[in-house]
């Protein structure tokens, strides 16, 4: 995969074209033996005429780094003109109408110049990290293959869109771990940004409260990039920090219980490579973080808020929903205003005591997820199904919880199953982690290069 940057380099420097770059990424998606059909659940074909447009008219300094280069969106985001399904038949073909305007974030990639190639699949109602969708098919994990593991989840075709070639970069959704987990999985850069950062009109909603919308690609700095452009800024990338300037905590409680062998054995050799390379690495343990499960028993506030947005719509088309999915959101039925007034209340004193734990480094390291990708197959019964949903997602909720932004960096060494090393620091330190994030990411690389 080539980086947002060296894309827009060749670009500029006129070695390709708008044109040529969009028809790859058609024929990509085209392509009867890829994964297209189950990665886009709406192509946007006008993409080809958008480019022609870019060639015909570009000439000077490009408006930002995404000028001109295809980049698709989760189908919670709207699209004018589209209906936004979510991911469900629910929303398809209905009385729902069509958007009559682009989610703010989208028109930001717009304005910036991006060519938006598509509504990727995805979890029905982003309401599960595993990436399963028995609507539209699920696009298959790029590593091996053959083995038929799962892409991650909600946001699964936003992930195979960028490592299959038919988007430079995508943007997804993050409630809690929905960019990161299959930015994981699929071997590629995820960013969960603090959540009040960007605005999230016209993106249909799981849970208000704790939702955020962040980008997945090729690498940190293209996150930065498209982080930068839907928060309102011109696409620019922090400078990456000193590697002897960086204080990491490694967290030694909760998010190392069950592991698999493999996730260990890189995420111990990610932290062996960043000491040598003269990032200071300390082990703290995180208490509250124990508390996690006894706080979100019973659905917690995602269910309760996710309820509230679906009830009506359950009671009317409630039989077109992924039964997996509708059991998760109708447990929210049993939580009354008063319970999630209290949730609400127990995650700010929550809150307010995890924060002196984050000040005292410049970024908290953890393992992204505690497994690889598993085989679809591993999968198929419901009890089954929910086991390897909560295991995937317990480290990457911690910072939706915890009001943080965080950062899924690939770190794998080799050609084994892709596995995350995820950052995560306070509340609107987004800049500086992402720019952390970058020097950590090419201390890693170089550890690939000479493995």
């Amino acid at each position: 995969m080539k980086s947002v940057s060296q894309i827009g380099e060749s670009l500029a420097r006129r070695e390709t074209s708008a044109e040529a770059i969009v028809r790859d990424a058609f024929d990509r998606i085209d392509d009867p033996a890829g994964e297209g059909a189950r990665t886009f659940i709406r192509v946007f074909r006008g993409a080809q005429a958008e480019a022609r447009a870019y060639d015909a008219g570009h000439a000077g300094a490009r408006r930002s780094p995404v000028d001109g280069l295809p980049i698709s969106v989760k189908d919670l985001f709207d699209v004018a003109d589209n209906v936004t399904t979510a991911g469900s038949t629910a929303l398809r073909d209905h009385d729902d109408p069509a958007a009559s305007r682009d989610a703010t974030v989208v028109a930001r990639l717009r304005a910036a110049g991006a060519i938006i190639i598509g509504s990727t699949n995805m979890t029905e109602f982003a309401f599960s990290g595993v990436g399963l969708n028995p609507h539209y098919g699920t696009p298959l994990n790029p590593s091996r293959r053959d083995e038929r593991r799962i892409p991650g989840g909600s946001s699964s075709g936003a992930a195979v869109s960028v490592t299959d070639g038919m988007a430079a970069a995508a943007l997804g959704t993050d409630t809690g771990g929905s960019v990161r987990i299959p930015a994981a999985l699929c071997g590629l850069a995820g960013f969960k940004p603090t959540a009040r950062r960007i605005p999230i009109q016209g993106v249909v909603p799981l849970a208000p409260s704790l939702d955020s919308v962040g980008p997945l690609a090729p690498t940190v700095e293209c996150c930065a990039i498209l982080d930068s452009i839907i928060a309102g800024g011109d696409g620019t990338a922090p400078t990456p920090r000193a590697p002897g300037g960086i204080r990491l905590g490694v967290v030694d409680n909760y998010v190392l219980d069950g592991l698999d062998k493999r996730v260990a054995e890189v995420f111990a050799g990610a932290l062996t490579a960043l000491s040598a390379a003269g990032v200071a690495i300390r082990d703290t343990t995180v208490p509250e973080f124990d508390e996690l499960p006894s706080i979100k028993a019973h659905g917690g506030i995602v269910a309760a808020q996710a309820w509230t947005w679906h009830r009506n719509l359950i009671a009317r088309r409630g039989d077109e929903y992924d039964p997996r999915v509708r059991n998760r959101i109708e447990r929210g039925a049993a939580i009354s205003d008063d319970d999630l007034a209290a949730m609400v209340t127990a995650r700010a004193e929550w809150i307010s005591r995890v924060a002196p734990r984050l000040s005292a480094f410049d970024a908290l390291a953890l393992p992204t997820i505690a497994v690889v990708a598993p085989r679809i197959s591993e999968l198929e019964s419901t009890d089954e199904y929910f086991r390897w949903n909560a295991r995937i997602l317990r480290n990457t909720g911690i910072a939706n919880f915890a009001d943080c932004c965080a950062v899924t960096i690939s770190c794998h060494r080799d050609d084994g199953m892709p596995v995350g090393f995820m950052l995560m620091a306070p509340a609107m330190a987004d800049r500086d982690l992402l720019a952390i994030a970058m020097t950590v990411e090419r201390i890693l690389a170089a550890g690939h290069s000479q493995a």
